[in-house]
């Protein structure tokens, strides 16, 4: 009996997803618990496992292509069986769990060829066009009802507006003028732009790369976009100021050799500097309450539990899953959840509900490990602060003996909202960072 494959609902959040790589082609055989497919949400990448074992019978959406969550990407069954009736609808059953989890009925869902004005395409008698594509035609001004998509069913996507975008280049005619007289060129950023191109906009020929094959490009997949998109609205729309300060590491370290050994003997979790450094960060938050929240513009949304967003290095791109009510964790069950977390971003398995920084009410990151002494992080809007840790460096101090030499000192950049906090009350919840890292001494349960 022929089955549908269906695009998964990743989160409350997601109403479409991209199609990144297909593992088997039309007519392959597939077992349950094979990887059919990647996929991208606005958040995260996964694998889509085969359901069933058979034949793939059909597939119905190809690399690159948008599609809609719960929609009908492919048929498995036995050979020879129809895959028509798959290629408008979706299966009963999962409209209905879907209804039973999210009691919304005014929800629709959409297959490839039908469409929601709700949740993904917005549709006339003969148009079909993304909600990317249709924000960015607006914010362009480009004329998309008579472009021809190169869409499943002819939709319109972001890439047929960025080509008209090229094809629409405005110059003036004082710019076209200078370019044949005196040998300038648009710079590629420019054009792709689609603005209006001016005198001032002109670059030397020489400065733009002409020679075909001399480089290549690589397009940039949805989570970089997303997170490009993410820093620049950050460093717009804030007014960020950074602090840097060193704590004594001493102490964090003689506790981290004391817990390794008892980490590789399974007595203890494997606590790090990192979570050691994030539960000093957790204390300090609670007792500066002003800092872990919001701005809302109008006003400041001050969170009553800590929800710690924590930035997770993986292969598809920076990740920051929030830890919810860390400031009721243990330190070992802190560290814990970093590490649950950490394992399904690298997985590609983790709630993209998860990832939003609405969810998350302050943010760490630790470049430490790079050796990095000093860097400026960027807010997770609209969230008021970020903590940045740095690598630990040895520096000269007076010691209890009253001598001079060395000591482990880490470094510690606070990135906050200006908008909503002054420098002072900044300075002292650093000053609180530090304290609680040099004055570490938290209760450790064995397994």
């Amino acid at each position: 009996m022929a089955v549908p494959v269906i695009m998964p609902r990743q989160g409350q959040s997601v109403e479409t997803c991209v199609i990144t790589k297909w593992f088997k082609e039309k007519g392959d055989s597939v077992e349950e618990g094979d990887i059919l497919f990647s996929y991208e949400t606005d958040k995260a990448a996964f694998d889509e496992e085969a359901k069933d074992s058979g034949t793939l019978l059909d597939i119905f959406y190809k690399e690159g292509d948008e599609v809609p969550v719960l929609s009908t990407v492919a048929v498995i069954g036995e050979e020879g069986e129809s895959t028509e009736k798959f290629k408008t609808t979706v299966p009963e059953e999962t409209l209905e769990k879907e209804q039973a989890q999210t009691p919304d009925t005014n929800q629709t869902i959409e297959t490839p060829e039908t469409t929601s004005t709700k949740e993904t395409i917005e549709t006339t008698e003969t148009l079909k066009i993304s909600p990317r594509a249709k924000k960015l035609a607006e914010q362009k001004g480009v004329n998309y009802m008579k472009l021809k998509g190169t869409g499943p069913g002819g939709r319109i996507i972001e890439r047929d507006i960025r080509k008209a975008l090229e094809k629409q280049l405005v110059i003036t005619p004082l710019a076209r003028k200078k370019m044949e007289k005196e040998h300038l060129a648009v710079p590629p950023e420019k054009a792709a732009s689609g603005e209006r191109v001016t005198s001032r906009d002109l670059v030397e020929a020489s400065a733009v790369p002409a020679a075909e094959g001399a480089y290549h490009e690589e397009p940039l997949t949805r989570m970089r976009k997303l997170i490009a998109d993410s820093m620049f609205r950050s460093l717009q729309n804030a007014a960020q100021l950074t602090h840097h300060i060193s704590a004594d590491a001493r102490k964090i370290q003689a506790l981290r050799k004391k817990v390794k050994p008892l980490a590789e003997a399974g007595q203890l979790p494997n606590i790090t500097l990192n979570d050691m450094v994030s539960y000093a960060l957790v204390r300090a938050l609670v007792k500066h309450p002003e800092i872990n929240g919001h701005f809302l513009g109008e006003s400041v949304r001050i969170f009553h539990h800590i929800h710690l967003g924590v930035a997770v290095d993986t292969k598809r791109g920076l990740m920051v899953p929030v830890i919810r009510d860390a400031d009721l964790l243990t330190l070992n069950g802190l560290s814990i959840r970093m590490k649950e977390l950490a394992a399904e971003c690298q997985a590609g398995s983790i709630n993209p509900d998860l990832l939003l920084p609405e969810n998350a009410s302050f943010t760490l990151t630790n470049l430490g490990a790079f050796g990095i002494e000093y860097f400026t992080p960027v807010l997770n809007l609209p969230q008021m602060g970020i903590l940045g840790v740095n690598t630990i460096r040895y520096q000269p101090a007076q010691l209890e003996d009253g001598g001079f030499g060395f000591i482990p000192r880490i470094g510690l950049s606070l990135t906050y909202d200006h908008r909503a906090i002054d420098g002072a009350p900044a300075s002292r919840f650093l000053q609180t960072v530090v304290k609680e890292i040099e004055n570490f001494n938290p209760q450790i349960e064995k397994l």
